[in-house]
Protein backbone atom coordinates (compact mmCIF):
# COMPACT_ATOMS: atom_id res chain seq x y z
CA UNK A 1 0.00 0.00 0.00
CA UNK A 2 2.08 3.05 -1.43
CA UNK A 3 -0.20 5.90 0.31
CA UNK A 4 0.13 3.52 4.02
CA UNK A 5 3.75 3.78 3.59
CA UNK A 6 3.65 7.44 2.06
CA UNK A 7 1.66 8.81 5.15
CA UNK A 8 3.58 6.32 7.58
CA UNK A 9 7.01 8.84 6.66
CA UNK A 10 5.30 11.58 7.14
CA UNK A 11 4.20 10.40 10.42
CA UNK A 12 8.35 9.52 11.00
CA UNK A 13 9.14 12.93 10.05
CA UNK A 14 7.21 14.53 12.38
CA UNK A 15 7.84 12.29 15.00
CA UNK A 16 11.66 12.48 14.33
CA UNK A 17 11.20 16.62 15.00
CA UNK A 18 9.46 15.84 18.62
CA UNK A 19 5.93 16.49 17.67
CA UNK A 20 2.80 13.64 17.80
CA UNK A 21 1.55 12.34 14.83
CA UNK A 22 -1.01 9.46 14.20
CA UNK A 23 -3.11 8.55 10.91
CA UNK A 24 -6.58 9.43 11.67
CA UNK A 25 -10.06 8.69 10.65
CA UNK A 26 -11.93 6.94 7.86
CA UNK A 27 -8.29 5.51 7.02
CA UNK A 28 -8.04 4.06 10.21
CA UNK A 29 -11.23 2.50 10.07
CA UNK A 30 -10.68 1.14 6.60
CA UNK A 31 -7.55 -0.52 7.70
CA UNK A 32 -9.30 -1.73 11.12
CA UNK A 33 -11.42 -3.42 8.49
CA UNK A 34 -8.84 -5.03 6.16
CA UNK A 35 -10.01 -2.43 3.65
CA UNK A 36 -7.49 -0.50 1.11
CA UNK A 37 -8.22 3.11 2.47
CA UNK A 38 -9.13 5.49 -0.45
CA UNK A 39 -7.20 8.23 1.06
CA UNK A 40 -5.19 9.07 4.14
CA UNK A 41 -4.91 11.37 6.90
CA UNK A 42 -2.34 12.03 9.65
CA UNK A 43 -3.30 14.86 12.94
CA UNK A 44 -0.37 15.98 14.76
CA UNK A 45 0.04 18.53 17.38
CA UNK A 46 2.70 20.75 14.40
CA UNK A 47 1.07 24.03 13.66
CA UNK A 48 0.83 24.02 10.23
CA UNK A 49 3.54 26.65 9.62
CA UNK A 50 5.37 24.27 11.48
CA UNK A 51 4.04 21.00 8.95
CA UNK A 52 5.36 22.92 5.74
CA UNK A 53 9.14 23.60 7.54
CA UNK A 54 9.08 20.07 7.86
CA UNK A 55 8.01 19.21 4.85
CA UNK A 56 8.53 22.02 2.04
CA UNK A 57 6.71 20.34 -0.72
CA UNK A 58 3.18 21.36 1.00
CA UNK A 59 0.35 23.26 -0.11
CA UNK A 60 -2.14 25.35 2.52
CA UNK A 61 -5.31 24.76 1.61
CA UNK A 62 -6.65 25.27 4.89
CA UNK A 63 -4.12 26.38 6.76
CA UNK A 64 -6.61 29.00 8.86
CA UNK A 65 -8.26 25.38 10.23
CA UNK A 66 -4.94 23.99 10.17
CA UNK A 67 -5.11 21.98 7.29
CA UNK A 68 -2.03 21.44 4.63
CA UNK A 69 -1.94 18.84 1.79
CA UNK A 70 1.13 16.43 1.25
CA UNK A 71 1.69 15.61 -2.42
CA UNK A 72 2.52 11.81 -3.30
CA UNK A 73 6.30 11.25 -4.63
CA UNK A 74 7.17 12.31 -8.10
CA UNK A 75 3.77 14.74 -8.14
CA UNK A 76 4.60 18.47 -9.22
CA UNK A 77 5.28 19.98 -6.48
CA UNK A 78 5.88 23.75 -7.64
CA UNK A 79 3.67 26.46 -9.62
CA UNK A 80 0.81 24.17 -9.28
CA UNK A 81 -2.57 25.49 -8.94
CA UNK A 82 -4.85 23.78 -6.08
CA UNK A 83 -7.19 23.04 -8.56
CA UNK A 84 -4.67 20.74 -10.14
CA UNK A 85 -3.41 19.95 -6.39
CA UNK A 86 -6.86 18.65 -5.26
CA UNK A 87 -6.59 16.09 -8.13
CA UNK A 88 -3.36 14.34 -7.20
CA UNK A 89 -2.78 11.55 -5.05
CA UNK A 90 -2.44 13.95 -1.71
CA UNK A 91 -1.91 13.06 2.13
CA UNK A 92 -3.85 15.63 4.69
CA UNK A 93 -2.42 16.34 7.37
CA UNK A 94 -4.34 18.84 10.11
CA UNK A 95 -3.00 20.14 13.36
CA UNK A 96 -4.83 18.92 17.01
CA UNK A 97 -7.92 21.58 17.50
CA UNK A 98 -10.47 22.40 18.73
CA UNK A 99 -13.61 24.07 17.03
CA UNK A 100 -15.75 26.94 18.50
CA UNK A 101 -19.09 27.92 17.24
CA UNK A 102 -20.98 26.62 13.87
CA UNK A 103 -22.56 29.86 13.17
CA UNK A 104 -23.34 28.80 9.81
CA UNK A 105 -24.00 25.41 10.35
CA UNK A 106 -21.53 24.06 8.38
CA UNK A 107 -17.63 25.38 9.31
CA UNK A 108 -16.16 26.82 12.71
CA UNK A 109 -16.19 30.33 13.56
CA UNK A 110 -12.91 29.99 15.58
CA UNK A 111 -10.37 26.85 15.41
CA UNK A 112 -7.77 26.63 18.36
CA UNK A 113 -5.28 24.68 18.11
CA UNK A 114 -4.67 21.96 20.35
CA UNK A 115 -1.89 19.49 21.96
CA UNK A 116 -4.17 16.93 22.94
CA UNK A 117 -5.24 14.20 20.29
CA UNK A 118 -8.17 12.99 23.09
CA UNK A 119 -9.59 17.03 22.42
CA UNK A 120 -9.34 16.72 19.07
CA UNK A 121 -11.14 13.78 18.25
CA UNK A 122 -13.93 14.48 20.03
CA UNK A 123 -15.10 17.15 17.35
CA UNK A 124 -15.14 14.74 14.88
CA UNK A 125 -18.46 12.94 13.35
CA UNK A 126 -18.74 9.52 14.12
CA UNK A 127 -17.05 7.26 16.18
CA UNK A 128 -16.31 4.37 13.97
CA UNK A 129 -13.85 7.89 12.15
CA UNK A 130 -12.59 9.24 15.41
CA UNK A 131 -9.85 6.51 16.24
CA UNK A 132 -6.29 7.30 15.81
CA UNK A 133 -3.55 4.78 14.45
CA UNK A 134 0.05 4.51 15.28
CA UNK A 135 1.72 3.29 11.47
CA UNK A 136 5.03 2.35 13.65
CA UNK A 137 3.85 0.77 16.10
CA UNK A 138 0.31 -0.50 15.23
CA UNK A 139 -0.98 1.26 18.22
CA UNK A 140 -4.84 2.24 18.22
CA UNK A 141 -5.66 5.16 20.31
CA UNK A 142 -9.50 4.97 20.56
CA UNK A 143 -10.93 8.10 23.21
CA UNK A 144 -14.95 7.37 21.77
CA UNK A 145 -15.54 3.93 21.64
CA UNK A 146 -15.04 3.20 18.04
CA UNK A 147 -13.57 -0.42 17.86
CA UNK A 148 -16.41 -1.20 19.72
CA UNK A 149 -18.79 -0.16 17.89
CA UNK A 150 -16.85 -0.94 14.58
CA UNK A 151 -17.60 -4.13 15.71
CA UNK A 152 -20.80 -4.10 16.49
CA UNK A 153 -21.62 -2.32 13.15
CA UNK A 154 -23.03 0.88 14.50
CA UNK A 155 -23.37 4.46 13.25
CA UNK A 156 -22.75 6.52 16.60
CA UNK A 157 -22.11 10.71 17.09
CA UNK A 158 -19.09 11.31 19.00
CA UNK A 159 -20.60 12.98 22.04
CA UNK A 160 -23.82 14.75 22.14
CA UNK A 161 -25.65 14.00 18.23
CA UNK A 162 -27.63 17.20 18.65
CA UNK A 163 -24.88 19.11 19.04
CA UNK A 164 -22.59 17.26 16.32
CA UNK A 165 -25.48 17.74 13.51
CA UNK A 166 -25.76 21.42 14.62
CA UNK A 167 -21.94 21.80 13.94
CA UNK A 168 -22.08 20.74 10.61
CA UNK A 169 -25.32 19.37 8.95
CA UNK A 170 -23.82 17.46 6.16
CA UNK A 171 -23.11 14.81 8.74
CA UNK A 172 -26.43 13.91 8.59
CA UNK A 173 -26.17 12.90 4.86
CA UNK A 174 -22.72 11.08 5.73
CA UNK A 175 -24.36 8.84 8.56
CA UNK A 176 -26.96 8.10 5.89
CA UNK A 177 -23.82 6.97 3.38
CA UNK A 178 -21.80 5.24 6.26
CA UNK A 179 -24.80 3.02 7.32
CA UNK A 180 -25.54 1.73 3.93
CA UNK A 181 -21.68 1.42 2.76
CA UNK A 182 -20.73 -0.62 5.74
CA UNK A 183 -24.38 -2.68 6.20
CA UNK A 184 -24.40 -0.85 9.80
CA UNK A 185 -27.34 0.20 12.17
CA UNK A 186 -27.43 4.26 12.86
CA UNK A 187 -27.61 4.02 16.34
CA UNK A 188 -31.37 4.97 17.66
CA UNK A 189 -30.28 8.29 19.73
CA UNK A 190 -28.35 9.47 16.24
CA UNK A 191 -31.27 8.52 14.47
CA UNK A 192 -33.77 10.13 16.34
CA UNK A 193 -31.70 13.89 16.22
CA UNK A 194 -31.34 13.40 12.33
CA UNK A 195 -35.12 13.09 11.95
CA UNK A 196 -35.51 16.02 14.00
CA UNK A 197 -33.33 18.39 12.03
CA UNK A 198 -33.64 16.71 8.43
CA UNK A 199 -35.23 19.80 7.36
CA UNK A 200 -32.32 21.96 8.14
CA UNK A 201 -30.47 20.04 5.36
CA UNK A 202 -30.95 22.60 2.91
CA UNK A 203 -28.46 25.42 4.59
CA UNK A 204 -25.54 22.79 3.34
CA UNK A 205 -24.85 24.38 0.41
CA UNK A 206 -26.20 21.82 -2.77
CA UNK A 207 -22.46 21.63 -4.49
CA UNK A 208 -21.85 18.99 -0.75
CA UNK A 209 -25.37 17.71 -1.18
CA UNK A 210 -24.88 16.87 -4.72
CA UNK A 211 -21.56 15.04 -3.82
CA UNK A 212 -22.58 13.05 -0.70
CA UNK A 213 -25.69 11.93 -2.73
CA UNK A 214 -23.12 10.97 -5.89
CA UNK A 215 -21.42 8.57 -3.61
CA UNK A 216 -24.16 7.08 -2.47
CA UNK A 217 -25.33 6.56 -5.76
CA UNK A 218 -22.16 5.34 -7.03
CA UNK A 219 -21.66 2.90 -4.46
CA UNK A 220 -22.85 -0.68 -4.39
CA UNK A 221 -25.17 -0.16 -1.59
CA UNK A 222 -27.12 2.60 -3.00
CA UNK A 223 -30.67 1.06 -2.49
CA UNK A 224 -29.57 0.91 1.22
CA UNK A 225 -28.83 4.73 1.30
CA UNK A 226 -32.01 5.42 -0.62
CA UNK A 227 -34.26 3.83 2.40
CA UNK A 228 -31.98 5.16 4.64
CA UNK A 229 -32.59 8.45 3.37
CA UNK A 230 -36.03 7.93 3.20
CA UNK A 231 -36.56 6.61 7.08
CA UNK A 232 -34.71 9.73 8.42
CA UNK A 233 -36.71 12.37 6.54
CA UNK A 234 -33.52 13.47 4.55
CA UNK A 235 -34.81 12.84 1.29
CA UNK A 236 -37.66 14.64 0.98
CA UNK A 237 -35.65 17.87 2.10
CA UNK A 238 -33.11 17.19 -0.39
CA UNK A 239 -34.69 15.09 -3.13
CA UNK A 240 -38.72 15.61 -2.85
CA UNK A 241 -39.28 14.41 -6.31
CA UNK A 242 -37.46 11.46 -5.65
CA UNK A 243 -40.14 11.21 -2.50
CA UNK A 244 -42.76 11.75 -4.89
CA UNK A 245 -42.56 8.75 -6.38
CA UNK A 246 -43.85 6.49 -3.22
CA UNK A 247 -47.17 4.68 -3.47
CA UNK A 248 -47.66 5.70 -7.03
CA UNK A 249 -48.26 2.22 -8.77
CA UNK A 250 -47.66 0.91 -12.08
CA UNK A 251 -49.22 -1.63 -14.16
CA UNK A 252 -48.51 -4.90 -12.71
CA UNK A 253 -47.66 -6.81 -15.94
CA UNK A 254 -44.77 -4.55 -16.57
CA UNK A 255 -43.60 -3.74 -13.21
CA UNK A 256 -44.82 -6.72 -10.55
CA UNK A 257 -42.44 -5.44 -8.11
CA UNK A 258 -44.49 -2.88 -7.06
CA UNK A 259 -44.31 1.20 -6.88
CA UNK A 260 -42.07 3.46 -8.68
CA UNK A 261 -39.98 4.10 -5.18
CA UNK A 262 -39.74 0.61 -5.39
CA UNK A 263 -38.63 0.19 -8.69
CA UNK A 264 -36.38 2.84 -8.55
CA UNK A 265 -34.27 1.58 -5.77
CA UNK A 266 -34.21 -2.18 -6.78
CA UNK A 267 -32.94 -0.41 -10.23
CA UNK A 268 -29.78 0.46 -8.12
CA UNK A 269 -29.09 -2.77 -7.12
CA UNK A 270 -28.31 -3.61 -11.11
CA UNK A 271 -26.34 -0.94 -11.97
CA UNK A 272 -22.10 -1.96 -12.94
CA UNK A 273 -19.34 -0.88 -10.67
CA UNK A 274 -17.95 0.60 -10.67
CA UNK A 275 -20.81 3.15 -12.19
CA UNK A 276 -20.24 6.10 -13.85
CA UNK A 277 -21.82 9.16 -11.99
CA UNK A 278 -24.08 10.07 -14.62
CA UNK A 279 -25.81 6.79 -15.24
CA UNK A 280 -26.34 6.51 -11.42
CA UNK A 281 -28.19 9.75 -11.42
CA UNK A 282 -29.92 8.99 -15.15
CA UNK A 283 -30.92 5.66 -13.39
CA UNK A 284 -32.53 7.12 -10.25
CA UNK A 285 -34.45 9.99 -12.13
CA UNK A 286 -34.97 8.08 -15.38
CA UNK A 287 -39.36 7.75 -13.86
CA UNK A 288 -39.01 11.19 -12.09
CA UNK A 289 -41.76 11.85 -14.67
CA UNK A 290 -44.34 8.91 -13.42
CA UNK A 291 -45.99 11.10 -10.47
CA UNK A 292 -47.10 14.48 -11.92
CA UNK A 293 -47.86 12.11 -15.38
CA UNK A 294 -49.88 9.20 -13.07
CA UNK A 295 -53.53 8.85 -14.38
CA UNK A 296 -55.61 5.64 -15.05
CA UNK A 297 -57.47 5.18 -18.07
CA UNK A 298 -60.11 2.40 -19.10
CA UNK A 299 -59.00 0.89 -15.81
CA UNK A 300 -55.48 1.23 -17.05
CA UNK A 301 -52.80 3.44 -15.53
CA UNK A 302 -51.08 5.57 -17.76
CA UNK A 303 -47.89 7.83 -17.63
CA UNK A 304 -48.36 9.72 -20.54
CA UNK A 305 -45.47 11.92 -21.64
CA UNK A 306 -43.49 10.91 -18.53
CA UNK A 307 -40.48 10.96 -20.49
CA UNK A 308 -40.89 14.87 -21.90
CA UNK A 309 -42.21 15.96 -18.02
CA UNK A 310 -39.37 13.45 -16.27
CA UNK A 311 -36.18 14.89 -18.76
CA UNK A 312 -37.56 18.48 -17.24
CA UNK A 313 -37.99 18.29 -13.76
CA UNK A 314 -34.47 16.30 -14.26
CA UNK A 315 -33.33 19.16 -15.97
CA UNK A 316 -34.15 21.39 -12.79
CA UNK A 317 -32.99 18.61 -10.67
CA UNK A 318 -29.42 19.32 -11.95
CA UNK A 319 -29.92 23.12 -11.86
CA UNK A 320 -30.50 22.84 -8.58
CA UNK A 321 -27.50 20.76 -7.56
CA UNK A 322 -25.23 22.79 -9.65
CA UNK A 323 -24.11 19.56 -12.22
CA UNK A 324 -21.90 20.48 -15.06
CA UNK A 325 -23.67 21.49 -18.68
CA UNK A 326 -21.85 18.09 -19.35
CA UNK A 327 -23.15 16.13 -16.99
CA UNK A 328 -26.22 17.47 -17.20
CA UNK A 329 -26.52 16.76 -20.71
CA UNK A 330 -25.73 12.81 -20.27
CA UNK A 331 -28.02 12.51 -17.37
CA UNK A 332 -31.14 14.15 -19.62
CA UNK A 333 -30.13 12.20 -22.48
CA UNK A 334 -30.50 8.72 -20.60
CA UNK A 335 -34.18 10.06 -19.61
CA UNK A 336 -34.89 10.88 -22.62
CA UNK A 337 -33.57 7.86 -24.63
CA UNK A 338 -34.73 4.82 -21.94
CA UNK A 339 -38.06 4.22 -23.78
CA UNK A 340 -37.22 4.24 -26.91
CA UNK A 341 -35.29 -0.18 -25.94
CA UNK A 342 -39.07 -1.37 -26.28
CA UNK A 343 -39.15 -0.33 -30.57
CA UNK A 344 -35.77 -1.47 -31.31
CA UNK A 345 -37.00 -4.62 -32.91
CA UNK A 346 -39.16 -2.52 -35.01
CA UNK A 347 -36.69 0.05 -36.09
CA UNK A 348 -35.72 0.33 -39.27
CA UNK A 349 -31.99 -0.86 -39.26
CA UNK A 350 -30.95 3.10 -40.05
CA UNK A 351 -32.86 4.01 -36.95
CA UNK A 352 -31.62 1.57 -35.21
CA UNK A 353 -27.56 2.20 -35.65
CA UNK A 354 -28.14 5.87 -35.29
CA UNK A 355 -29.87 4.71 -32.17
CA UNK A 356 -26.80 2.64 -31.70
CA UNK A 357 -24.39 5.91 -32.36
CA UNK A 358 -25.15 8.26 -29.26
CA UNK A 359 -22.66 9.21 -27.47
CA UNK A 360 -21.89 6.74 -24.53
CA UNK A 361 -24.49 4.08 -25.75
CA UNK A 362 -22.80 2.10 -23.15
CA UNK A 363 -24.39 3.87 -20.18
CA UNK A 364 -28.19 3.60 -21.86
CA UNK A 365 -27.66 -0.04 -22.44
CA UNK A 366 -26.28 -0.40 -18.79
CA UNK A 367 -29.78 1.77 -17.53
CA UNK A 368 -31.93 -0.36 -19.72
CA UNK A 369 -30.54 -3.51 -18.67
CA UNK A 370 -31.04 -2.47 -15.07
CA UNK A 371 -34.55 -1.09 -15.48
CA UNK A 372 -35.67 -4.77 -16.96
CA UNK A 373 -34.05 -6.50 -14.07
CA UNK A 374 -36.19 -4.42 -11.61
CA UNK A 375 -39.29 -4.89 -13.15
CA UNK A 376 -40.38 -7.76 -15.99
CA UNK A 377 -37.16 -9.70 -16.17
CA UNK A 378 -37.31 -9.79 -19.65
CA UNK A 379 -33.85 -9.37 -21.39
CA UNK A 380 -34.72 -9.65 -24.95
CA UNK A 381 -34.48 -6.04 -26.35
CA UNK A 382 -31.33 -5.89 -24.34
CA UNK A 383 -29.71 -8.94 -25.67
CA UNK A 384 -30.77 -8.16 -29.11
CA UNK A 385 -29.25 -4.70 -29.33
CA UNK A 386 -25.81 -6.52 -27.89
CA UNK A 387 -26.10 -8.64 -30.93
CA UNK A 388 -26.27 -5.88 -33.15
CA UNK A 389 -23.32 -3.95 -31.51
CA UNK A 390 -21.33 -7.40 -32.05
CA UNK A 391 -22.88 -8.16 -35.72
CA UNK A 392 -22.04 -4.51 -37.14
CA UNK A 393 -18.46 -3.33 -38.61
CA UNK A 394 -17.68 0.41 -37.14
CA UNK A 395 -17.66 1.10 -40.97
CA UNK A 396 -20.76 0.09 -41.74
CA UNK A 397 -22.21 1.99 -38.40
CA UNK A 398 -20.63 5.08 -38.92
CA UNK A 399 -19.94 4.90 -42.94
CA UNK A 400 -18.32 7.75 -44.45
CA UNK A 401 -20.59 10.30 -46.57
CA UNK A 402 -21.89 9.71 -49.67
CA UNK A 403 -22.91 12.58 -50.34
CA UNK A 404 -22.24 16.17 -49.16
CA UNK A 405 -23.13 20.08 -49.53
CA UNK A 406 -20.83 20.88 -52.32
CA UNK A 407 -22.45 17.64 -53.88
CA UNK A 408 -26.06 19.19 -53.11
CA UNK A 409 -25.20 23.07 -54.83
CA UNK A 410 -23.98 21.16 -57.49
CA UNK A 411 -26.58 19.16 -58.63
CA UNK A 412 -28.83 22.42 -58.33
CA UNK A 413 -29.60 22.20 -54.65
CA UNK A 414 -30.37 25.93 -52.87
CA UNK A 415 -28.40 25.89 -49.33
CA UNK A 416 -31.62 25.83 -46.50
CA UNK A 417 -33.28 23.36 -44.86
CA UNK A 418 -33.78 21.01 -47.25
CA UNK A 419 -30.19 20.10 -47.50
CA UNK A 420 -30.58 18.55 -44.02
CA UNK A 421 -33.58 16.41 -45.30
CA UNK A 422 -31.57 15.32 -48.28
CA UNK A 423 -28.34 14.63 -46.43
CA UNK A 424 -30.64 12.08 -43.88
CA UNK A 425 -32.86 10.44 -46.38
CA UNK A 426 -29.27 9.57 -48.38
CA UNK A 427 -27.71 8.40 -44.57
CA UNK A 428 -30.68 6.04 -43.99
CA UNK A 429 -30.14 4.46 -47.46
CA UNK A 430 -26.49 3.88 -47.18
CA UNK A 431 -27.12 2.45 -43.45
CA UNK A 432 -30.11 0.23 -44.50
CA UNK A 433 -27.55 -1.05 -47.51
CA UNK A 434 -29.66 0.50 -50.23
CA UNK A 435 -27.18 2.97 -52.05
CA UNK A 436 -22.81 1.32 -51.60
CA UNK A 437 -21.86 4.07 -54.04
CA UNK A 438 -21.27 7.96 -54.87
CA UNK A 439 -22.64 7.29 -57.83
CA UNK A 440 -25.78 5.40 -56.37
CA UNK A 441 -26.17 8.05 -54.06
CA UNK A 442 -25.78 11.16 -56.75
CA UNK A 443 -28.82 9.10 -58.86
CA UNK A 444 -30.67 8.44 -55.85
CA UNK A 445 -30.64 12.23 -54.72
CA UNK A 446 -31.56 13.13 -58.87
CA UNK A 447 -34.68 10.72 -58.93
CA UNK A 448 -35.95 11.32 -54.97
CA UNK A 449 -35.24 14.96 -54.81
CA UNK A 450 -34.95 16.94 -58.12
CA UNK A 451 -33.48 20.13 -58.28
Amino acid sequence: MPGFEFAKSIVEKLRQRGFQAYLVGGCVRDLLLQREPKDYDVSTDATPQQVMEILPDTYAVGAQFGVVLVPMPDEPSEQSSLDTISKLETVEVATFRSDIGYSDGRHPDEVRFSRDPGEDVVRRDFTINGMLLDPLSGEVLDFVGGRKDLAAGIIRSIGDPERRFQEDKLRMLRAVRFAARFGYEIEPGTFAVIKRLADQIPVVSRERVRDELTRMLTDSHAHRAFQLLDETGLLENVLPEISAMKGVQQPPEFHPEGDVFVHTLMLLDHLPQPCPPTLAWGALLHDVGKPPTFRIAADRIRFDDHVEVGAKMAEEICRRLRFSIDETERILALIQNHMRFGHVMRMKESTLKKFMRLPRFEEHLALHRADCLASHGNLGAYEFVEKKRNEIPPQMMRPAKLVTGDDLIAAGHAPGPKFREILDAVEDAQLEGRLLSRDQALEFVHREFPA
